[in-house]
């Protein structure tokens, strides 16, 4: 607990700084850093989840993909159907959907979620808070 509240201080105290001083994101390497590390894994997962697999078996299934992935150094979007469908045969071409970070950060609509309208719904939260205090 005392080590999490240690982390969570100097977290703070690092946005602060970088706050302060200007931050300004740099959208090609957030792009960049972003799909590194097969990133869209879970949606993959979460696709055959939707698709009727139980989730043991899909996170078994994109195990199996990722490693073959890597093997042909490709990210997940990158493989051909005909590989992606070799460890789970019910995926189609929706697939493609979910494997971009677009459709990866779209799909969490939910409060707290990732998807645009909910950010928006989070920031107006965040500045209404604000203005009461």
């Amino acid at each position: 607990l005392f080590d999490t509240v240690d982390t969570l201080a100097d977290c703070l105290a690092i946005m602060t700084e970088l706050v302060e001083t200007g931050l300004s994101p740099v959208p090609e390497r957030m792009r960049a850093a972003a799909s590194e590390g097969f990133a869209t894994a879970t949606d993959l997962a979460d696709y055959l989840v939707r698709k009727g697999i139980p989730f043991r078996d899909a996170h078994e299934a994109v195990a199996r993909t990722v490693r073959h992935a890597e093997q042909k150094r490709r990210d997940l979007a990158e493989l051909p159907l005909a590989d992606l469908q070799r460890f789970a045969p019910v995926v189609d071409e929706d697939v493609f959907r979910v494997l971009t970070l677009e459709g990866s950060v779209a799909s969490r609509d939910h409060p707290g979620g990732t998807a645009p309208a909910q950010v928006r719904a989070a920031a107006r939260a965040a500045r209404a808070a604000l203005n009461r205090t």
